[in-house]
């Protein structure tokens, strides 16, 4: 292993220690990470677009900024950052992974990109999604199968897979996604990186996403304290997003420490089948969260997959299956068979008389169970993914994912991350919690109460202090 390979994967929150201190500068970090990139992205394919040269010349920029010559460094001020395609930037191509929408180039730029660059963060790369950003895989006809880093044979997760993939093998220092029903969190499950779903609104979105209450945008990296660095930078109210939150919510430089923290164990939030090399790591969380001075219980936690699948489904179908259904229409063959049957499959639970009342009542049971069960506990701790990750090469339209002998209905049913999508108003971490023997990544999620975004990066960086998972890929 290389010290550029090294450098490549260095914390941010280090990197601006050493920017300051003048013993690292932008130049020399930004040059490792396209190193990294140019050396492993045959390979792993996470890089949608490059802006290699352009990244260069904004690192020296940095540079001087540091040396005190013109403005003094912003907060993140000579980052590489790879920003999700799916968040558009103006002036550049927006396909949302379709090749329906190859030629298209975007009039706006996203709240979290327009902050990124506002805080000195260098764009010098965004990552790609699945078509439409619609699946818990990433691979399109646009940009081909992206792969994880830890094991070629297996998906890094989806719909931020890219950004999990570039965090994982050092093509980047920080990285945005996006969740609608784990987009964030599977990935960082599958590459063992670290990503947040904020609560609804605590991140500004564009309409009209912004005011479907299971969309929301959010942080990847490597470290707990790098991922609160970034949710620093895109967090607060923005004037085009109506339903942004305000006052603006400062994460803490440190974090108590979690001596006396009430943590619910949920091995499987119910009825999700979980492998056992997965549930094995979501245990040893708990034990380490123990051991750092929590009070850890397991629950018993009465949520239905059934359940969060049927009303997941009708939710889509009011959005995601109308909108690739007009999109079809016009553009036939050029869709993924995948998003067309995800339209297919919403756009008939969305069909179905009285479906959006009927989402609605499954809804409110299942935020009633999780409002009872955080008004005994501070954090809830249960798997991110009932498996480590599924294969990159498929789409699952024919294959159905087997788990601890389980046959699911439907991928989305290894994941056990779209009830917090339905109960938007909790945020969540997932953070990694082991190997599994393919030596793809594990994680877990911890989720807090309504709007409490400190007490969920407490744990975190608990568990990250107990039980440390920096690694390098090494390929």
């Amino acid at each position: 292993m290389t010290d550029s390979t090294e450098l490549a994967h260095l914390p941010a929150t280090e990197a601006l220690r050493r920017f300051r201190d003048r013993s690292l500068s932008p130049v020399e970090l930004m040059t490792a990470v396209i190193e990294r990139a140019e050396a492993v992205e045959p390979r792993v394919n996470a890089l949608a677009e490059r802006t290699f040269e352009e990244a260069l010349a904004a690192a020296r920029t940095a540079e001087a900024r540091y040396g005190g010559k013109g403005e003094p460094p912003r907060p993140l001020e000579g980052l590489a950052v790879a920003t999700k395609e799916e968040q558009p930037i103006a002036g550049r191509r927006a396909t949302d992974g379709s090749l329906a929408f190859r030629e298209e180039t975007a009039d706006r730029t996203h709240p979290v990109v327009e902050r990124v660059l506002a805080a000195g963060g260098i764009v010098h790369a965004r990552t790609t999604t699945p078509e439409f950003s619609c699946a818990m895989f990433t691979q399109s006809r646009l940009w081909g199968i992206t792969r994880n880093p830890w094991n070629l044979a297996y998906s890094p997760g989806g719909s931020s897979g890219g950004s999990g993939a570039a965090l994982a093998s050092g093509s980047t220092t920080l990285a945005t996604g996006s969740d609608i029903g784990g987009s964030i969190r599977l990935p960082a499950s599958c590459t063992g990186t670290v990503g947040y779903k904020p609560p609804y609104g605590r991140v500004p979105a564009m309409a009209p996403f912004n005011l479907d209450t299971y969309c929301h945008d959010g942080p990847m990296a490597r470290t707990v304290a790098d991922t609160a660095l970034l949710q620093n930078v895109i967090a607060g109210p923005h004037p085009l997003d109506g339903v942004s939150l305000r006052p603006k919510l400062v994460l803490p430089d440190r974090f108590e420490d979690v001596t006396g923290l009430r943590v619910a164990y949920s091995p499987d939030l119910g009825d999700w089948p979980v492998d056992r090399e997965v549930a094995a790591n979501t245990r040893a969380v708990a034990e380490a969260l123990r051991a750092a001075g929590a009070v850890v219980e397991e629950v018993d936690v009465k949520l239905s997959r059934e359940e969060v699948r049927t009303a997941a489904m009708i939710h889509f179908g009011a959005v995601f299956g109308p909108y690739v259904s007009s999109v079809a229409a016009e553009f036939g063959e050029l869709l993924t068979p995948y998003a067309l049957a995800f339209a297919e499959q919403a756009g008939a639970a969305g069909r179905e008389p009285g479906a959006f009342l009927a989402g609605l009542e499954i809804e409110a049971r299942i935020q009633a169970v999780l409002g009872e069960l955080l008004d005994r506990y501070d954090v809830l701790l249960c798997p991110t993914s009932g498996i480590p990750a599924l294969l990159a090469d498929d789409d699952y339209t024919v294959t159905r994912p087997v788990v601890d002998g389980v046959e699911l209905e439907h991928y989305l049913d290894t994941a056990l991350t779209t009830v917090f999508n339905i109960a938007a108003r909790h945020p969540v971490l997932s953070v990694p919690s082991g190997v599994a023997a393919t030596g793809v990544p594990t994680g877990v999620q911890l989720v807090g109460r309504t709007y409490d975004d400190v007490t969920v990066f407490r744990a975190a960086a608990a568990v990250e202090a107990v039980r440390p998972w920096q690694r390098i890929a090494r390929f």
